[in-house]
C-alpha cells in the first residue's frame, strides 16, 4: 500500500510537470528547455501572492488563488516568448533547443538576482496539513491535493484538446498547417496560444512543487528530466502516451528504490528507458492516422 501510494504520488507529480510538455513538444515539437524554469517561475509566484495575500486573507485562501495567479503569469511569459524566440524556430529544432537554453539560464539568474540563492518555503494550507490514515498506512493530504490537481488539468487539457474548437484548430495546424490555413484557421495565433497554454500549466505544477519543499532557482530541473522521459517514452503527440509514461517512470522509480539508493534507481530506470526507445522509438503509443489522438 505504502509503495503503491508514494509510487502513484511521484507520478502525479511527473504527470504534471510533463502536461504543459507533451503540448509544446508533444504536439508543437517546440524542443523547449526553459519548461523547468516555468515551473520555476509558478513556485515563485506563488510564494509571491502567498505572501502578499496572507496580509490580508488567510494564507490558505492565498495559496489557492495563487494556483490561478500561477497560471496567468506563466501564460504570460510564455506567449511573449513564443512572439519573440520561438516563433522564428520553427522546424529548427536545434536552434530552438539553443535559445531556449539560453532563455533558462537567463531565467534562473534572474531568479537569483531577485530572491537570492536561498530557497524559499511556501507556507502550506492548513486545510493540506496532516494526514489520513487507513489501517497502518498514512496518506499525507499534501499528497492528496496534488493528485487531485494532477486529475483536473488533466481532464481540462483533454476537455480543450478534444472536446472544443480551439483543440480541434490546434491538432490540425500541428498536422498539416498548409491546409488549416487555407481552411481559414488563424495558425500563427494557434502556435502563440498553444505554446502560452502549456507554459501555463507549467506554472500550475510549479504551484504543486512548492509545497514538497523549498523553491530555488534550480527546483524546475529537478523534474525536467524525467518530463521528457514522460512524453518521448508514452509517445510524442499522444496524451494518454504522457499519462502512461509518467506511471511506469514514477512507479519503476518507487519500486527500485525498495531494492537500492535513490540515484542508482534513476540511473536504472533511465537505462530501460533509452534501450525501450532503442527498439521502439516512436514511443509506447504511435500515430497511425491523421489526427493526432
Amino acid at each position: 500500500m505504502s509503495i503503491f501510494f508514494n509510487g502513484l504520488s511521484l507520478s502525479s507529480i511527473i504527470l504534471l510537470a510533463s502536461l504543459g510538455l507533451a503540448i509544446t513538444f508533444g504536439l508543437m515539437r517546440v524542443i523547449n528547455m526553459a519548461h523547468g524554469e516555468f515551473m520555476m517561475i509558478g513556485a515563485y509566484v506563488t510564494y509571491m501572492v502567498q505572501g502578499f495575500l496572507q496580509q490580508y486573507v488567510s494564507s490558505d485562501l492565498g495559496y489557492f488563488v495563487s494556483i490561478i495567479a500561477a497560471f496567468l503569469v506563466t501564460f504570460l511569459l510564455g506567449s511573449l516568448l513564443e512572439k519573440l524566440v520561438v516563433s522564428r524556430l520553427y522546424g529548427r529544432e536545434i536552434d530552438s533547443l539553443l535559445a531556449t537554453w539560453g532563455v533558462s539560464l537567463i531565467l534562473q539568474q534572474a531568479a537569483r538576482s531577485i530572491f537570492g540563492t536561498q530557497g524559499v518555503l511556501v507556507t502550506t494550507p492548513k486545510l493540506l496539513s496532516g494526514s489520513i490514515h487507513i489501517g497502518s498506512f498514512s496518506l499525507s493530504l499534501t499528497r492528496l491535493f496534488i493528485i487531485a490537481l494532477v486529475a483536473l488539468c488533466l481532464f481540462l487539457v483533454w476537455a480543450l484538446m478534444y472536446r472544443s474548437n480551439f483543440g480541434r484548430q490546434m491538432r490540425a495546424v500541428m498536422q498539416n498547417r498548409s491546409m488549416a490555413q487555407c481552411m481559414g484557421i488563424n495558425s500563427r495565433k494557434i502556435d502563440n496560444v498553444t505554446f502560452a497554454f502549456g507554459s501555463g500549466l507549467a506554472g500550475i505544477a510549479g504551484c504543486a512543487i512548492a509545497l514538497l519543499g523549498s523553491v530555488d532557482s534550480t527546483v524546475g530541473q529537478n523534474y525536467i528530466v524525467n518530463t521528457f522521459m514522460a512524453v518521448v517514452l508514452g509517445g510524442v503527440g499522444k496524451l494518454a502516451g504522457t499519462v502512461i509514461g509518467s506511471s511506469v517512470i514514477g512507479f519503476s522509480s518507487i519500486g527500485f528504490e525498495t531494492i537500492t539508493s535513490s540515484s542508482i534507481a534513476k540511473a536504472i530506470v533511465l537505462l530501460i528507458i533509452i534501450v525501450f526507445l532503442q527498439k521502439k522509438p516512436q514511443g509506447l503509443f504511435t500515430v497511425r492516422s491523421r489526427a493526432l489522438d
